[in-house]
């Protein structure tokens, strides 16, 4: 008697175990029952969709051609803070997208740093926008920048990475550098990242159980902003987005948790392999941090400007983690980045 029993529980307890790992399908933008597609895409050579947003001057008269990566828990429609005469004097095409699994992109799977940049290239070429063109990723989004630095430098004509994502498990970061990064963070950030990298078959249970704190920025802990930062959020909160609740539509984990995975995982290559881009001074590299930033530890992108000193550091004293929403440092970032 006791046996039958003793497996069945034990049955049960996988069965509940396989259910907490295992995420819902996704509801992909189109398909029954699915979100409604309400934005221009593209199809790729995979047959996936990417949704995109264009903003300046048309791409036929534009004489800068900008691609913006959105960050975490963001889409196409982060608005820039850039003004019209700012756009009209320097005659700039902005090109914004979701990407993979966020907004009316389709999710995938097997999402990685390649990957992403390997879509904004195709995005770019099905959109014709030219050989070359800028890139700016923001925060999460940053770390395509690094891959289109790595697999498709041919194709650029510079890049900014702003308040940009970190790895703490870079091969080029001395360890101490990397602890004392990790250390600065949340204790339930850290256990979130080391999950992200080390178990990633791991990583829904984690960000759905309910036992221990999981992602600060999803709990809303307001400890992970500096002042500057909660001002700067007091002041977007008075002019919402009417169009965030797409931003996961599809489903939190194709969105927002493999992303995560994505930027945690081992990568192919480390930071310090990449080779300089523009060796003849032809385009630039930038890479902006906020000294105050709480969610990007300052002395880690410090340490990456130093191994490859190719890209130009810019630390803003006086800023933390949300400052391209400051109108006079986003046009400075352009600025830098297109005039050089």
């Amino acid at each position: 008697m006791f046996v039958p029993i003793a497996v069945t529980v034990v049955v049960g307890l996988l069965g509940f175990a396989y259910q907490s790992l295992k995420p819902p399908p996704p509801k992909i933008c189109g398909s029954p029952g699915g979100p409604p597609i309400s934005s221009p895409r593209i199809k790729l050579s995979d047959g996936r969709y990417l949704a995109y947003r264009e903003k300046g001057v048309p791409k036929e008269e534009a004489k800068y051609k900008i691609i913006v990566i959105h960050g975490f828990d963001s889409s196409k429609d982060l608005d820039l803070p850039v003004s019209k005469d700012f756009i009209e004097e320097l005659r700039v095409y902005f090109l914004l997208f979701d990407r993979a699994g966020y907004g009316e992109s389709d999710p995938y799977p097997s999402r990685s740093v390649k990957s992403e940049a390997y879509d904004i290239q195709e995005l770019a070429d099905k959109l014709q926008i030219g050989p070359k063109f800028y890139v700016i990723g923001v925060s999460m989004g940053a770390y395509p920048i690094y891959g289109c630095l790595k697999y498709i430098p041919h194709r650029l004509a510079g890049a900014s990475l702003v308040v940009p994502f970190v790895h703490y498990w870079w091969p080029c970061l001395p360890p101490n550098i990397s602890r004392e990064g990790l250390q600065r963070l949340q204790k339930s950030d850290q256990w979130t990242f080391r999950i992200a990298h080390h178990a990633p078959w791991l990583f829904y249970w984690w960000m759905t159980q309910k036992w221990f704190p999981s992602l600060s920025i999803m709990s809303g802990n307001v400890a992970i902003f500096c002042p500057q930062d909660i001002e700067m959020i007091k002041k977007l909160s008075e002019t919402p987005s009417v169009v965030q609740e797409k931003v996961r539509q599809q489903g939190v984990h194709e969105s927002l948790y493999r992303d995560m995975i994505a930027g945690y995982s081992k990568w192919e290559f480390d930071p310090s392999d990449i080779i300089n881009p523009f060796p003849n001074n032809e385009g630039s590299v930038h890479l902006w941090q906020g000294y105050e930033d709480r969610i990007i530890p300052y002395q880690i992108n410090r340490y990456i400007s130093e191994k490859l000193p190719w890209i130009r550091y810019h630390e803003v004293p006086d800023a933390g983690h949300l400052l391209i929403f400051r109108s006079d440092i986003c046009e400075t970032i352009l600025r830098s980045l297109l005039l050089g």
